[in-house]
């Protein structure tokens, strides 16, 4: 696939995979600077990269959100972003660390809605952030603990619900 410029979306929210500029570029009627390809899998260069080398992990498979993602698929696009991390490491790119980067929904920045993963190489300097107020706030172990109850509730409920959809 070449470079070239993305076509206009009609929709550029969480619209079908006809909509979608990943589902395009899978399809091969869209541009892309590929690094990787597989059945399921699909890497490319980001065309509005924060640091050179910066690339997505995609799966070929739409799917606009993370909770829209199945683990058989999710699993290879974090290996593949996990193996395309080395190699950007290994590429002669300057990178003196790596940020994994996955905003899934619009709140968390997503503005494409095909779940993908960012492969961002770092360096002093590069201007890159995530802008939040890290550590100024440290509530009490109690509210701590209530928080990850509720997390493990809800972990756990998810857990029955996949059993339960297995069941014939």
């Amino acid at each position: 696939m070449g470079t070239g410029a993305l076509p206009e979306l009609q929709d550029p929210g969480r619209g079908e995979a006809a909509d979608c500029v990943f589902c395009a570029i899978v399809a091969g009627t869209a541009p892309a600077s590929v690094i990787y390809d597989d059945a399921e899998v699909l890497a490319f260069l980001d065309i509005r990269p924060v640091t050179p080398g910066h690339l997505l992990v995609i799966p070929k498979r739409h799917a606009p959100l993370l909770a829209d993602l199945d683990e058989a698929t999710g699993a290879p696009v974090f290996r593949v972003a996990m193996r395309l991390a080395r190699a950007v490491r290994a590429s002669g790119l300057r990178c003196e660390g790596i940020n994994l980067f996955l905003a899934d929904g619009e709140a968390a920045g997503q503005e494409v809605f095909h779940t993908h993963l960012h492969v961002i190489p770092r360096f002093a300097g590069d201007g890159f952030r995530i802008d939040a107020d890290w550590g100024s706030v440290m509530p009490p172990r109690a509210e701590l603990d209530a928080i990850a109850a509720q997390l493990r509730d809800a972990y756990e409920a998810f857990r029955i619900d996949e059993v339960s959809s297995l069941d014939p």
